[in-house]
């Protein structure tokens, strides 16, 4: 058993009630482990590719899953309850010491305007000014965060919101174009790498 302040233990069940269990813990088997402090914001998609990429976001490090709603965004309504069942499922099973915070839904702009400004926000954009993806990454550090679309993409006025933001930076996936659930994989997979625990330095 473990938690987000205790670590993981190993623990004995004493006893079942109708009220509740008993649990004796022997002793600590890791403390815990946040993962770099990178945050994962989206537009929610629908049902289970929805469940997917809140599982994929958990097992590739993201510290929070920030839900933002757009213009084009599809999901009408979001379950925190069943995405904070999937944070933890990916947890268990991937033996992960951390369980990432699960926020309530914001709009773009208001997401935007409350944004910490030392947190370099990343979002994709076939069209960014620098094709290769590591680059744009590199001037960047943690704190970070990345935002994915919703499948429609942001609207021309969406972007200009973003493309005006000093603490925005847009980087490319390549030439092919991603479904939001493949990007969001992609895009932290990047962050990872370039970011944070994945990057060793020489």
């Amino acid at each position: 058993m473990f938690n987000a302040r205790d670590g993981e233990w190993l623990a004995h069940l004493t006893g079942v009630t109708k009220k509740g269990v008993g649990i004796r813990c022997e002793r600590q088997v890791s403390a815990v482990t946040p993962p770099p402090d990178i945050d994962y914001c989206f537009a929610p998609l629908k049902h289970a590719r929805l469940d997917y990429v809140v599982q994929k976001a958990a097992e590739l490090g993201a510290r929070r899953l920030r839900p933002v709603i757009t213009r084009r965004t599809i999901a009408e309504r979001v379950n925190l309850d069943r995405m904070r069942a999937n944070v933890i499922e990916a947890a268990e099973q991937c033996n992960l010491v951390f369980v990432p915070d699960v926020h309530e839904p914001v709009k773009l702009p208001r997401l935007l305007c409350d944004w910490e400004t030392e947190r370099a926000l990343v979002h994709c954009d076939e069209t960014a000014a620098i094709a290769n993806p590591i680059e744009a990454l590199r001037p960047l550090r943690a704190p970070a965060a990345v935002l994915i679309g919703p499948e429609g993409g942001f609207t021309e006025e969406e972007k200009a919101l973003l493309a005006s933001a000093p603490f925005v930076t847009a980087i490319s996936l390549g030439p092919r174009i991603m479904r939001a659930d493949t990007a969001a994989v992609a895009a932290l997979t990047l962050l990872q790498a370039v970011l944070g625990d994945w990057h060793h330095k020489p």
